[in-house]
């Protein structure tokens, strides 16, 4: 039996386990595909999403419930992943070994102590791009929640943000644009670097940007450099400082698409899998945000998932700003839907949450499509529930809608290029 055949095998099982839970439980069965559901009907999510997504729908978040939706695994993805993954093994210092290309364990025995070290790998190294990125003209909101005498709320925006380029470039596990598959010499010995600059908007924050390069070694810390023209002056920021929120907003670096930080630095639990609710097939471009919440959260397409994994990840640094991330991960995609952060008193205290596009087009306004379906973070939003505070960012930014805003795979045409990812670049601003 091939790894194909296999997949597609316990997929079936699953998908069974599924409709036979959905059968039976009243909470999963209250929830069907053309259900509205808001802040007066929150009690049918519960359980159906995290504490900080359920805190969300109760103060004003609408879930608009549509069908499930199959998400397919690219062709290069699941032949490299049947290719090299009997060669992949977790090493006792919680690093990979023997990894080449493709999902690392396509199949995880949840029994196993290091099964949610495993899924981690799984999704660091997921499909939805395997040799560059780069996101143009996206925008953020950020600002205080306020709630009048009437219960009503209202997102005061503080500060609005214009980026230019958010760009990401992979050294291993290269599918599509040569070399693969990995980019040789590799002097630094990076396993990827990323960039995030210039600002745009706000005029003072403007031309302000970042790079940081991860490298091989995961138990090498990441170099971090944060350029600031106003001091004209380059600043490296330490590892802990990625699990604080700059600028006034609410997201810290590592809450980058779901998780953007080292998988050892972090003790892994898996807590259990079960039916949930995530957004994976948004339909507006773009998204709208929640009139009943005061605009702070995105109203989006919601679909009943037939297995999300559900993973707490414990600091191993104590300077960090919360005690555990507790992470939703979409079994099938290997997405992380939301997430949940906890403060170092063990309180919940903010919620990431990801409105996902699958399409061949990352807008659907511009002619700019791929061969097969990808995988597109078009509303991504954070609160923070003990300061009421939020942020919301819109790919591409809510005024750049004949934007494409993702460009995933396609090499140095934009700004695939290493010599981006430096800090003489960094500090010309990209030109």
């Amino acid at each position: 039996m091939s790894f194909a055949d296999l997949r597609r095998r316990i997929f079936g099982v699953v998908l069974a386990a599924a409709a036979s839970l959905l059968a039976v439980s009243p909470s999963i069965a209250d929830v069907q595909p053309g259900d509205v559901v808001t802040k007066a009907t929150a009690d049918k999510v519960k359980g159906l999403v995290s504490d900080g997504v359920q805190y969300c729908v109760e103060h004003g978040m609408t879930m608009n419930i549509i069908p499930y939706k199959k998400i397919p695994l690219p062709t290069l993805y699941e032949e490299a992943t049947e290719k090299y993954a009997s060669q992949v093994k977790l090493m006792d210092d919680k690093t990979l070994g023997g990894y080449v290309a493709g999902r690392p364990f396509p199949i995880v025995d949840f029994e196993d102590p290091m099964a949610a070290t495993k899924l981690m790998y799984n999704f660091e190294r997921t499909h939805y791009f395997t040799d560059d990125l780069a996101l143009n003209l996206f925008d953020a909101d950020t600002g205080a929640i306020e709630t009048d005498h009437e219960g009503n709320r209202r997102y005061n925006v503080e500060r609005h943000f214009v980026l230019d380029w958010l760009r990401v470039l992979q050294f291993t596990g290269r599918l599509h644009v040569p070399p693969m598959p990995a980019i040789e010499p590799n002097g630094d010995r990076t396993f990827r670097k990323a960039g995030l600059y210039p600002v745009i908007e706000p005029f003072d924050l403007k031309g302000i940007g970042g790079i940081n390069y991860r490298y091989i070694d995961p138990l090498r810390q990441d170099d971090l450099w944060l350029y600031i023209p106003s001091l004209r002056r380059v600043r490296r920021l330490s590892s802990a400082q990625r699990s604080e929120a700059l600028f006034g907003q609410d997201v810290d670096v590592d809450s980058y698409g779901g998780y953007a930080g080292q998988i050892p630095w972090f003790d892994w639990k898996f807590l259990g899998k079960k039916p949930m609710l995530a957004s994976l097939h948004g339909s507006n471009m773009p998204p709208v945000p929640c009139e009943d919440d005061g605009h702070v959260t995105f109203c989006e397409n919601w679909e009943m998932r037939p297995e999300v994994l559900v993973v707490e990840g414990t600091p191993n640094a104590a300077a960090y700003a919360f005690s555990k991330r507790v992470i939703y991960i979409d079994h099938e995609s290997f997405f992380i839907v939301y997430s949940d952060l906890y403060d170092r008193g063990g309180e919940l205290w903010k919620v990431v949450m990801q409105n996902i596009r699958t399409d061949k087009r990352p807008n659907p306004k511009v002619a700019f499509e791929y061969d097969a379906p990808r995988m597109f973070i078009y509303g991504f939003t954070i609160v923070d529930m003990q300061l009421q505070h939020g942020t919301r960012v819109a790919i591409p930014g809510m005024a750049f809608q004949e934007e494409p805003g993702w460009y995933i795979d396609v090499g140095e045409k934009y700004g695939g290029e290493e010599s981006w990812f430096t800090i003489a670049a960094l500090i010309r601003g990209g030109h």
